[in-house]
Protein backbone atom coordinates (compact mmCIF):
# COMPACT_ATOMS: atom_id res chain seq x y z
CA UNK A 1 0.00 0.00 0.00
CA UNK A 2 2.52 2.29 0.75
CA UNK A 3 3.95 1.77 -2.37
CA UNK A 4 0.80 3.17 -3.87
CA UNK A 5 0.82 6.09 -1.95
CA UNK A 6 4.48 6.66 -2.95
CA UNK A 7 3.65 6.47 -7.02
CA UNK A 8 0.54 8.53 -6.34
CA UNK A 9 2.41 11.21 -4.26
CA UNK A 10 5.33 11.32 -6.78
CA UNK A 11 3.98 10.85 -10.28
CA UNK A 12 0.19 10.97 -10.42
CA UNK A 13 0.13 14.20 -8.33
CA UNK A 14 2.70 16.43 -10.77
CA UNK A 15 1.63 14.41 -13.93
CA UNK A 16 -2.62 15.76 -13.33
CA UNK A 17 -1.44 19.37 -11.95
CA UNK A 18 1.21 19.16 -15.51
CA UNK A 19 -2.27 18.24 -17.43
CA UNK A 20 -4.21 21.05 -15.87
CA UNK A 21 -1.36 23.74 -15.92
CA UNK A 22 -0.95 22.83 -19.28
CA UNK A 23 -5.21 23.08 -20.21
CA UNK A 24 -4.96 26.74 -18.14
CA UNK A 25 -2.00 27.99 -20.46
CA UNK A 26 -3.46 26.80 -23.90
CA UNK A 27 -7.27 27.81 -22.96
CA UNK A 28 -6.50 31.48 -21.62
CA UNK A 29 -2.88 32.66 -22.35
CA UNK A 30 -1.68 31.27 -25.57
CA UNK A 31 -1.97 28.42 -28.48
CA UNK A 32 -0.13 27.67 -31.93
CA UNK A 33 -1.64 26.90 -34.92
CA UNK A 34 -0.21 25.59 -38.17
CA UNK A 35 -0.66 27.77 -41.54
CA UNK A 36 -1.97 25.39 -44.06
CA UNK A 37 -2.07 27.92 -47.16
CA UNK A 38 -0.33 30.61 -49.02
CA UNK A 39 -2.57 33.94 -48.05
CA UNK A 40 -0.17 35.12 -46.07
CA UNK A 41 3.01 34.83 -47.78
CA UNK A 42 5.53 35.48 -47.98
CA UNK A 43 5.64 36.69 -44.07
CA UNK A 44 3.97 33.20 -42.73
CA UNK A 45 4.22 30.27 -45.53
CA UNK A 46 2.62 27.26 -45.61
CA UNK A 47 3.74 24.45 -43.11
CA UNK A 48 4.27 27.11 -40.61
CA UNK A 49 3.79 26.44 -36.75
CA UNK A 50 2.70 30.02 -35.18
CA UNK A 51 2.44 30.94 -31.64
CA UNK A 52 -0.13 32.72 -30.53
CA UNK A 53 -1.36 34.85 -27.82
CA UNK A 54 -4.46 35.42 -26.49
CA UNK A 55 -6.41 39.06 -26.65
CA UNK A 56 -8.63 40.20 -24.37
CA UNK A 57 -8.74 43.90 -24.88
CA UNK A 58 -10.18 45.79 -28.13
CA UNK A 59 -8.10 48.84 -27.58
CA UNK A 60 -5.41 46.09 -27.62
CA UNK A 61 -5.91 45.62 -31.57
CA UNK A 62 -3.54 47.41 -34.00
CA UNK A 63 -3.90 48.16 -37.52
CA UNK A 64 -1.47 45.66 -39.35
CA UNK A 65 -1.75 42.79 -36.20
CA UNK A 66 -1.75 39.41 -38.06
CA UNK A 67 -4.84 38.14 -36.17
CA UNK A 68 -6.24 34.72 -35.49
CA UNK A 69 -10.03 34.70 -35.80
CA UNK A 70 -12.77 32.29 -36.57
CA UNK A 71 -14.47 33.04 -39.43
CA UNK A 72 -18.43 31.42 -38.93
CA UNK A 73 -18.61 31.75 -42.91
CA UNK A 74 -15.72 29.48 -43.73
CA UNK A 75 -16.37 27.45 -40.72
CA UNK A 76 -12.84 27.60 -39.86
CA UNK A 77 -9.85 29.57 -37.55
CA UNK A 78 -8.30 31.72 -39.79
CA UNK A 79 -4.54 34.00 -40.05
CA UNK A 80 -5.26 37.12 -41.76
CA UNK A 81 -3.60 40.76 -41.38
CA UNK A 82 -6.28 43.54 -39.42
CA UNK A 83 -6.42 46.53 -42.01
CA UNK A 84 -9.88 47.90 -41.07
CA UNK A 85 -10.99 49.04 -37.54
CA UNK A 86 -14.48 49.68 -36.40
CA UNK A 87 -16.07 52.38 -38.04
CA UNK A 88 -13.94 53.25 -40.87
CA UNK A 89 -14.01 53.25 -44.45
CA UNK A 90 -11.62 51.15 -46.47
CA UNK A 91 -11.40 51.22 -50.20
CA UNK A 92 -9.59 48.77 -52.25
CA UNK A 93 -8.38 50.21 -55.81
CA UNK A 94 -8.15 48.25 -59.18
CA UNK A 95 -4.19 48.67 -58.68
CA UNK A 96 -4.10 46.90 -55.36
CA UNK A 97 -3.56 50.30 -53.12
CA UNK A 98 -5.85 50.46 -49.89
CA UNK A 99 -7.41 53.48 -48.46
CA UNK A 100 -8.45 54.19 -44.68
CA UNK A 101 -10.70 57.06 -45.06
CA UNK A 102 -8.94 58.09 -48.05
CA UNK A 103 -5.63 57.87 -47.14
CA UNK A 104 -3.53 55.71 -48.88
CA UNK A 105 -2.32 52.63 -46.60
CA UNK A 106 1.40 51.94 -47.28
CA UNK A 107 1.97 47.74 -47.28
CA UNK A 108 5.28 46.75 -47.66
CA UNK A 109 4.40 43.64 -46.32
CA UNK A 110 2.04 42.95 -49.59
CA UNK A 111 4.37 41.36 -52.59
CA UNK A 112 1.45 39.85 -54.55
CA UNK A 113 -1.47 41.84 -55.06
CA UNK A 114 -4.74 41.72 -56.76
CA UNK A 115 -7.20 43.45 -59.16
CA UNK A 116 -9.97 42.86 -56.59
CA UNK A 117 -11.70 45.82 -55.59
CA UNK A 118 -13.92 46.76 -52.94
CA UNK A 119 -15.14 49.92 -50.07
CA UNK A 120 -15.72 48.90 -46.89
CA UNK A 121 -17.73 50.54 -44.67
CA UNK A 122 -16.59 48.77 -41.18
CA UNK A 123 -19.37 48.56 -38.13
CA UNK A 124 -18.66 49.45 -35.05
CA UNK A 125 -17.11 46.32 -33.03
CA UNK A 126 -15.81 44.64 -36.02
CA UNK A 127 -13.40 44.36 -37.99
CA UNK A 128 -12.06 43.82 -42.10
CA UNK A 129 -9.05 41.23 -42.61
CA UNK A 130 -6.87 40.36 -45.81
CA UNK A 131 -3.93 38.28 -46.58
CA UNK A 132 -0.60 39.86 -47.30
CA UNK A 133 -0.77 37.11 -50.34
CA UNK A 134 -3.50 39.36 -51.80
CA UNK A 135 -3.83 37.31 -55.43
CA UNK A 136 -4.18 34.03 -53.59
CA UNK A 137 -5.93 35.27 -50.41
CA UNK A 138 -9.95 34.34 -49.96
CA UNK A 139 -10.47 37.39 -47.54
CA UNK A 140 -13.00 39.90 -46.60
CA UNK A 141 -12.82 40.73 -49.92
CA UNK A 142 -14.56 37.76 -51.02
CA UNK A 143 -16.91 36.55 -47.84
CA UNK A 144 -20.75 37.78 -48.11
CA UNK A 145 -20.06 39.14 -44.70
CA UNK A 146 -16.52 40.37 -44.74
CA UNK A 147 -16.62 41.68 -41.16
CA UNK A 148 -15.56 39.68 -38.12
CA UNK A 149 -16.63 41.11 -34.63
CA UNK A 150 -14.25 41.46 -31.71
CA UNK A 151 -15.47 38.42 -30.18
CA UNK A 152 -14.35 35.68 -32.78
CA UNK A 153 -10.64 37.18 -32.71
CA UNK A 154 -8.82 34.31 -30.63
CA UNK A 155 -5.13 35.96 -30.74
CA UNK A 156 -2.26 37.62 -31.85
CA UNK A 157 0.15 35.72 -34.00
CA UNK A 158 3.29 36.57 -32.15
CA UNK A 159 6.55 34.52 -33.99
CA UNK A 160 7.56 31.62 -35.88
CA UNK A 161 8.17 28.70 -33.85
CA UNK A 162 8.57 26.10 -36.58
CA UNK A 163 10.17 25.52 -38.94
CA UNK A 164 13.53 26.30 -36.78
CA UNK A 165 15.35 28.24 -39.50
CA UNK A 166 12.14 30.67 -40.07
CA UNK A 167 12.30 30.85 -36.24
CA UNK A 168 11.41 34.17 -34.98
CA UNK A 169 8.70 37.28 -34.60
CA UNK A 170 6.34 38.21 -36.83
CA UNK A 171 5.55 41.95 -37.86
Amino acid sequence: MDIVKKFVKEWAIPIICAIILAFIINKFIFFNVSVPTESMYPTIKPGDKIFVLRNYRPSSLKRGDILVFHSKEANEDLIKRLVGLPNEKVEIKSDGTVFINDIQLEESYVKYKSDKVGTFMVPEGCYLFLGDNRANSVDSRYWSNPYIPYDEIMGEAKFIIKPFDRFGGLK
